[in-house]
């Protein structure tokens, strides 16, 4: 049998070790490599090659949305199971969005853990038993808050964040609403911007109303 080369990623040491002792009671799983951090973990990954990475959301340097983005905007296309403690729809949302193929709360039981990587390498989509009923939502094609459309040449989540500076939100508010790194929302930003043409907030709320925003 061959194994499952997993790479670990988070920021408590004491929470790593345990699941580093959760994974090497499966016989069928082989641990390539861990990190502590987003940037580290992209580095470890692409020194690797691992079949899957389990992955936190909250973490320094990069949070676990950028480690996704990073991977997809290289072409890297491991499976990423999310491991984290946010249970609210917004986390689940942005990791689906960003491109994970699970998600699980700390927590969750040691068989549940494995079982999951094991889907995800396959090709399967894991979610929480806790938030299962919030999975079909987001598959369902509703990912994209109702009323909020892709405008110009940007993403969805970027058409998100126009949205909510449209709406008067802060860089941390939008940082707590989204569930994402405030590193991660100035480089949205400043994509934004860019494909706008504009040069602050006050014009990118006067071109996200001619919009339709």
């Amino acid at each position: 049998m061959t194994a499952v080369r997993v790479v670990a990623v988070d920021d408590h040491p004491v929470f790593l070790r345990g699941l580093v002792a959760c994974l090497e009671d499966a016989p069928d799983v082989e641990i390539a490599g861990l990190a502590a951090d987003g940037e580290a973990a992209l580095d470890v990954i692409a020194a690797t090659d691992p079949d899957v990475v389990l992955l936190d959301l909250n973490l320094p340097r990069l949070d676990g949305i950028g480690v996704l983005e990073r991977l997809r905007a290289t072409g890297t296309d491991v499976p990423v199971l999310m491991l984290t403690m946010y249970e609210d729809e917004r986390g689940l949302r942005a990791a689906f969005d960003a491109g994970a193929r699970g998600y699980l709360l700390k927590g969750s039981e040691q068989a549940a853990i494995l079982a999951a990587l094991r889907t995800v390498v396959e090709g399967g989509v894991v979610v929480g038993k806790e938030l299962a009923d919030r999975l079909t939502s987001l598959l369902g094609g509703t990912s994209v808050p109702v009323g909020l459309r892709r405008v110009a040449d940007l993403s969805e989540r970027e058409t998100e964040i126009l949205s909510l500076i449209a709406a008067g939100r802060s860089n941390t508010e939008i940082v707590h609403e989204l569930v994402v790194s405030a590193n991660t929302v100035r480089n949205h930003i400043t994509r934004i911007f860019a494909k706008l043409g504009v040069a602050n907030r006050i014009e990118a709320t006067a071109r996200a109303r001619e919009l339709g925003l």
